[in-house]
């Protein structure tokens, strides 16, 4: 937590395996793994999974994993590695749902989506919705990447909800598109769409965001790394990343936000872009 702020700052660092070796390519091919669950709405997987039972087949499934590949860019500069990234720290970190996602919006690959990447969604003990704008940004400097998310992710919350406003597309497309499969949420989501009702007003936007940058902290040249030493590194460094975000929520008149905020310390941002795109078999 920041003091002023409503921003909770998360840290997670890439794992050291039993060789002493940090491997983001490792890291890239799990992502691979899970490309369908990010890309591909809910209610397609449910129902392949389906005719693959009754079928006794993995026909169905298959071809959504290709589909889910086939909609990433093979564009060198991709951001789309960090925006998976966010999705699955948003999703089993903060077990936050995520209702929107921009790979199904697409139309061409290698463009990217004008709008939030992805929106994730809760509902609070008193039947408030939480509807949580994502941004995600991968710089090889810190404060860059901080500056930009933050830059990006502002007009999404503290625009007065209007014809125009930066989120009135993304809610637009929610009405119609929102990737639900739990009860709660979809009968809140309901009530908010409903403005002939007062439960209309019941929500509150929120924020999620990754940023991902280049650290000197992980060992090169086949050192073996040491787990503590790399998470007592990032404590050391943590310190001034909190004070770019400190000022930076202030300048974008933040500061009453509830963000969620994840760093990711990298060894290179460019090594882990060139590691997701060879994993996802798109690199040239």
């Amino acid at each position: 937590m920041i003091d002023g702020h409503a921003v909770k700052v998360h840290c997670h660092c890439l794992t050291v395996d039993a060789n002493g070796r940090v491997q983001p390519h490792r890291l890239a091919e799990f992502m691979r793994n899970a490309a369908a669950d990010y890309a591909i709405p809910r209610s397609q997987i449910d129902k392949a999974k389906a005719r693959d039972a009754k079928y006794n087949s993995t026909d169905s499934v298959a071809a959504l994993v290709e589909q889910a590949r086939r909609s990433f860019t093979d564009l060198a500069s991709t951001g789309e590695g960090g925006e998976m990234l966010l999705f699955l720290l948003a999703e089993r970190f903060l077990k936050l749902p995520h209702i929107l996602c921009k790979m199904d919006l697409k139309t061409d690959t290698r463009m990217h989506y004008h709008g939030a990447d992805g929106v994730y969604a809760g509902v609070t003990p008193e039947g408030v919705l939480k509807l949580y704008w994502g941004e995600s940004k991968l710089y090889s400097d810190a404060s860059a990447a901080i500056r930009a998310c933050l830059s990006s992710l502002a007009p999404f919350l503290i625009e007065l909800d209007r014809e125009g406003s930066e989120r009135e597309r993304d809610l637009t497309l929610l009405a119609d598109k929102a990737n639900l499969n739990q009860p709660e949420l979809t009968d809140a989501l309901k009530r908010f769409f409903d403005k002939n009702s007062p439960e209309s007003k019941r929500v509150r936007y929120c924020g999620v965001a990754l940023v991902g940058f280049d650290v000197a902290f992980y060992p090169v040249d086949a050192i073996a790394a040491v787990a503590d030493e790399i998470a007592a590194a990032a404590r050391v460094e943590f310190e001034a990343w909190l004070s770019t975000i400190d000022r930076r929520l202030t300048t974008e008149k933040l500061e009453q936000v509830e963000i969620e905020l994840f760093c990711l310390p990298l060894p290179s941002v460019d090594g882990f872009r060139d590691a997701f795109l060879t994993a996802m078999g798109l690199a040239g």
